[in-house]
């Protein structure tokens, strides 16, 4: 969150609990921004922004960020942030529809290992799941390339710091969620030569179970159920919003 000279009257004090971990959540998701492209960063980072949603929640409660939201002079930037809230909304939404085909397709594949009972694939397998990963990262690349920055997203400066707080928020959420696509379409890997298409290098040999379980070890399950849980968050910040705008 920016330092500011003069705070809005509106906005608790500093020293306010919820105030204080709203920042804290801030400051580990930018500290962590240009670096978060390991699982367990993403995880962490998916967790702290769930957190962060929390406490803009419990923040929607209170009298003065309440009257200040429906301040008629508010509406104009409180428009775009509901709009940039929803598309933070589908990007999520999207992101957990990339988890489930990713961990379907890793899943596929140790199932049909298994069956075959050994710890080597068949060019079949190896086939199928270089198919499926060009596929969801065909998707990703596209939905990406759709989106419009949300850092060019608004015309109107929020003439609140609760406003301030809520852009930074949306801005930092958009950057995470960016890296987990990125991490399950394959782009890291293909960064370093460990593409989906090094799968077709490999036949029957032990490489194949390696490479597998390079591909669980950033652990998808984990990278799901964090952006299941924010997704809800995600939803209850927004209806938390509407409300208090619409009364």
């Amino acid at each position: 969150m920016a330092n500011f000279h003069s705070r809005s009257n509106s906005f608790p004090s500093q020293s306010h609990p919820i105030v204080n971990d709203v920042e804290d959540h801030l400051r580990r998701l930018r500290a962590s921004e240009s670096t978060s492209t390991s699982a367990t960063s993403i995880c962490a980072n998916l967790a702290s922004l769930r957190n962060l949603h929390e406490c803009i929640n419990n923040m929607t409660q209170m009298p003065s960020i309440q009257q200040s939201l429906s301040n008629e002079q508010s509406q104009n930037w409180i428009n775009e942030l509901l709009e940039g809230s929803l598309r933070l909304v589908d990007l999520c939404d999207f992101s957990r529809d990339v988890a489930c085909l990713t961990k379907d397709s890793v899943q596929d594949l140790e199932s049909s290992m298994r069956r075959n009972r050994c710890e080597t694939a068949t060019s079949d397998d190896i086939k199928a799941h270089m198919a499926s990963g060009k596929k969801i990262n065909k998707m990703v690349n596209k939905y990406i390339k759709n989106l419009k920055s949300f850092n060019q997203n608004s015309t109107e400066l929020p003439q609140t710091e609760f406003g301030t707080t809520l852009q930074e928020t949306e801005r930092l959420a958009f950057s995470v969620l960016k890296s987990a696509l990125t991490l399950m379409s394959g782009e890291k890997e293909k960064s370093k030569q460990r593409s989906w298409s090094m799968l077709s290098k490999f036949t029957q040999t032990n490489r194949v179970h390696s490479e597998l379980n390079d591909l669980c070890s950033f652990d998808i399950q984990d990278v799901e159920e964090g952006l299941e849980s924010l997704f809800r968050s995600l939803i209850k910040t927004r209806v938390s919003l509407l409300n208090v705008i619409s009364h």
